[in-house]
């Protein structure tokens, strides 16, 4: 398959500082986001270290981290798959040790989420409240669990999903890398089809731009960077309250040769 992809980063209306990070590795079809947490306690650093690390350990030969997994891979998952898992525990680890050799990065952390495309499955590996939203065919579904204390009070219905959106407790985490010398990392795998929409966001935008938004956004614009552009205008909108990131991959089967060569001999 062919992929259009594209991102972009905003500080939004309220934020001085941008502590979110994102890569997009075109050779790799390779994407991810993270969004740093602390403030002065330099998030900025954590996410652009967990971003830098997950980046260069899947593009390095080697195959040893080094980091001994609190969970062991399962054995159904691609390789590729528990090399994202391996990258997010390395991530992890080295944003703590950081932390725990500079005084002023005391209480940094960062959300992760990483997806990696290979041979028509999309692999993915997740920490925080970041997200992943597969756009098919008009629906929207998110692939991922946000690590949250409203989203579990949601899952254990405490509260309702109205309730959590209206919480003052959206952005308190359960889950995040740096805060523990070891983290917990989701990990999933997606079969994906031509005319996919993969978008991967801070919740700068899910905060402020409800999903049937986001789903009308995706399939009005067919251009990734004109996508991303109207997302985050969007969270701008409503009050951008907080930095918003977005990376929008759209998958698109490859035209047959034969036609390229039809279209050549007719022009």
């Amino acid at each position: 398959m062919q992929i259009a992809s594209d991102g972009l980063t905003d500080v939004g209306r309220v934020r001085t500082n941008n502590e979110d990070s994102f890569r997009i590795l075109e050779s790799l079809h390779l994407f991810v986001i993270s969004d740093g947490m602390g403030g002065e306690a330099h998030g900025e650093v954590a996410s652009s270290l967990a971003v830098e690390t997950i980046v260069n350990y899947c593009t390095e030969a080697k195959d040893d981290s080094g980091i001994t997994l609190s969970e062991a891979p399962g054995d159904h998952w691609a390789e590729k798959t528990k090399r994202l898992q391996r990258a997010v525990h390395l991530a992890n680890s080295r944003i703590y040790e950081s932390a725990q050799k500079n005084l002023e990065q005391r209480g940094m952390g960062a959300t992760l989420t990483a997806t990696w495309f290979d041979n028509g499955r999309l692999s993915i590996a997740h920490v925080g409240d970041s997200r992943a939203y597969l756009l098919r065919g008009g629906t929207l579904q998110q692939l991922t669990n946000d690590h949250s204390l409203v989203a579990e009070q949601v899952r254990r219905g405490i509260i309702t999903p109205q309730e959590a959106e209206a919480s003052e407790m959206q952005s308190v985490l359960l889950r995040a890398l740096g805060a523990h010398s070891e983290v917990e990392v989701d990990v999933d795998e997606v079969g994906i089809y031509p005319r996919d929409v993969l978008l991967l966001c801070s919740d700068g935008l899910t905060r402020m731009v409800t999903e049937p938004e986001i789903a009308g956004s995706l399939q009005a614009e067919t251009n990734p960077t004109s996508a991303a552009r109207k997302l985050i205008e969007l969270a701008n909108e409503r009050g951008g309250i907080d930095n918003v990131t977005v990376i929008v991959a759209r998958f698109q089967e490859e035209p047959r040769r034969w036609l390229s060569w039809l279209r050549r001999g007719s022009a």
